[in-house]
């Protein structure tokens, strides 16, 4: 490890200088934690590291977390959105608004159709839908419309997909869309809010150290924890290839380039690879 911090300190009344790791101090732990609610603090933190795990983590949360939604839905008798249908008291617009906030757990990469129909008067609500094996309604209890008229039959397919964070109808518009489909902002990301607070804390004698909370609100497809380890993994994904670089030394003097002789564990490796090509 080379990130590194120097403390000063005094055993008797001499000074001395104290080689640390930055994360030597570093903890976290589960201050409470419901099926999508979850609060958890990072203590120990160097100072700045608070802000600086904040900004990522939320960022990686909110944007990175692969989940399911509605992206296009056929209404019978709705060729858009812009209309409203006998006997439905909601007007499409309205019911394309419903159908956004469905969540779902998915087994499948693949997209699925699901389908709907509903004849009773009254409200219809998502566990009205047709479910299949590889796709889960999380919140069944969502209304999506409500019949006025007992001769009224409310029918739709929607489709669902998975993807990542946040993706609008615009920047999907090179899709070819099936006739009669309504394209929907589609809110992929499990995570519903994510906020956090920094406040100093002390470190033996120092008192600047910072302790990071953060509140994680899910859909319910994932724990609060699970969110957050998979933000964490992500971000060590990136770090990692960043740690890839090739590391040069240059002499103070003379401003060259030192070589300097790789170990011998890296130099079997090397050739090893180069094996592995060459059989290739």
């Amino acid at each position: 490890m080379i990130y590194l911090v120097v403390k000063e300190g005094r055993i008797k009344n001499k000074k001395i200088m104290e080689i640390v790791h930055l994360s030597s101090t570093v903890s976290i732990k589960r201050i409470e934690e419901t099926f999508n609610k979850g609060v958890f603090e990072i203590e120990g933190l160097y100072v700045g590291y608070g802000l600086t795990l904040g900004n990522a983590l939320r960022r990686v949360l909110l944007s990175s977390l692969p989940g399911a939604a509605v992206t296009y839905i056929k209404i019978k008798h709705a060729p858009h959105e812009f209309m409203s249908l006998p006997g439905i008291k909601e007007s499409v617009l309205d019911i394309c608004l419903n159908f956004k906030k469905l969540r779902f757990r998915m087994y499948t990469d693949e997209p699925q159709t699901l389908y709907l129909k509903a004849k009773k008067e009254g409200v219809v609500y998502a566990s009205d839908i047709e479910e299949n094996s590889l796709v889960e309604i999380i919140n069944k209890d969502q209304e999506l419309a409500t019949i006025t008229d007992k001769n009224t039959t409310f029918e739709v397919e929607l489709t669902v997909e998975r993807g990542l964070g946040y993706v609008p109808v615009e920047a999907r518009k090179k899709e070819k869309l099936p006739i009669g489909a309504i394209a929907l902002d589609a809110f992929f990301s499990p995570v519903v809010n994510v906020s956090y607070e920094v406040e100093n804390m002390r470190v033996g004698s120092y008192t600047d150290y910072n302790r990071l909370r953060i509140y994680i609100e899910t859909d319910g497809t994932i724990s609060p924890s699970s969110a957050l380890h998979k933000a964490g993994s992500i971000l060590k994904d990136h770090f990692e290839k960043v740690m890839e670089i090739d590391v040069k030394q240059f002499d103070v003097d003379s401003k060259k380039e030192i070589k300097l002789e790789k170990p011998k564990e890296e130099k079997k490796e090397e050739k090893e690879n180069k094996k592995k090509k060459t059989k290739k």
